[in-house]
């Protein structure tokens, strides 16, 4: 019987010792929707407009596999620097992981900005686009859908840079960085 004891100690010990100390992208939306440096946004795909737009058929394929986005923004400024630096170091140290696979990089209007996903090469359920910039702040922004294909979310994001999607309805994150 005490063998088994300390066998079932030993199993427990590896078990609890190969979890990841590391917060999740959805444990630190969640800790941070209250904290007034930040601006916290469930906002369906339709916002988009995007079935108006012209698009090819696989930018359609990726559209129909979206179904919402969370943006979680952090607005800098002097008096909230120092948790803003520390928010950043946070952000970019879960987005290190292994589990995500960065798709792209690019330079935008806002500033710096990475893509990286969550699932299977031809079948994501999860793109996280983080973009910073060190005078307003960063932005996270988790893009949730079903089967979404890196290749065909790659055109969507181009369709969407390429549109006359201004940022309607997303007034408040514009407003929140501005101002």
């Amino acid at each position: 019987m005490k063998r088994i004891r300390n066998i079932t100690v030993i199993v427990l010990a590896i078990v609890i010792s190969a979890c990841s100390s590391t917060q999740s992208l959805q444990e630190y939306y969640i800790d941070n929707t209250e904290n007034p440096n930040f601006l916290h946004l469930d906002v369906p795909t339709s916002i988009l407009k995007l079935d108006e737009a012209d698009l090819t058929e696989s930018q359609k394929t990726a559209l129909t596999s979206l179904k919402k986005l969370n943006i979680l923004a952090f607005k800098k400024t002097d008096a909230n620097t120092p948790q803003y630096e520390v928010e950043k170091k946070q952000v970019k140290a879960i987005l290190s992981n292994n589990i995500y696979t960065e798709l792209m990089k690019m330079n935008t209007d806002f500033g710096r900005a990475t893509v990286r996903y969550l699932g299977e090469d031809d079948a994501i359920d999860e793109v996280i686009i983080y973009g910073d910039n060190d005078e307003k702040g960063f932005a996270l922004i988790r893009v949730l859908g079903n089967d979404m294909n890196p290749a065909h979310f790659v055109q969507l994001l181009q369709a969407v840079q390429k549109s006359d999607y201004k940022g309607e309805g997303l007034g408040a994150l514009g407003d929140f960085l501005k101002g």
